[in-house]
């Protein structure tokens, strides 16, 4: 049988590698995000602030803070495998939000939306896995 990852050497090593593979793309591309709504102006926080008031949301500076931390820290979770269950999670309703409330489940146009989605729901639902750092009790 021919294999991709010639360096997995069970099934549960590989999964482990894809699980590491999730975990590094959607950490990276949401530290990005949240760091562009919290720190930058991409499109920063008065901005989006803005677009979650759009969105009906009560409280909008509150709910703009609560997914641009979100993102930001959870992906930083999601990176080094901290925490992935609660930053999963957190990514995941952000996600949800953006996929229903922004883009109107309008595919193709919110496929990004929906594969971030589906990262986070798989990551959520698989844990980890052993590339991960551990934290000592």
């Amino acid at each position: 049988m021919f294999k991709v990852l010639s360096f997995c050497r069970s099934k549960e090593q590989c999964t482990d590698v894809a699980l590491l593979i999730l975990r590094i793309t959607i950490g990276v591309i949401f530290i990005l995000h949240g760091y562009g709504k919290l720190f930058g102006d991409a499109p920063g926080m008065v901005a989006f602030t803005g677009m979650v008031a759009q969105l009906g949301f009560p409280a909008p500076g509150f709910f703009a803070y609560a997914a641009a931390l979100s993102e930001f820290f959870g992906g930083i979770a999601l990176l080094f495998g901290i925490a992935t269950n609660i930053a999963a999670l957190l990514i995941a309703v952000v996600m949800l939000v953006a996929l229903v409330g922004v883009k109107k489940f309008a595919l193709p146009s919110a496929d990004i939306d929906f594969a971030l989605l589906a990262i986070a729901i798989a990551v959520y639902a698989m844990g980890p896995g052993k590339y991960a750092v551990k934290l000592q009790k």
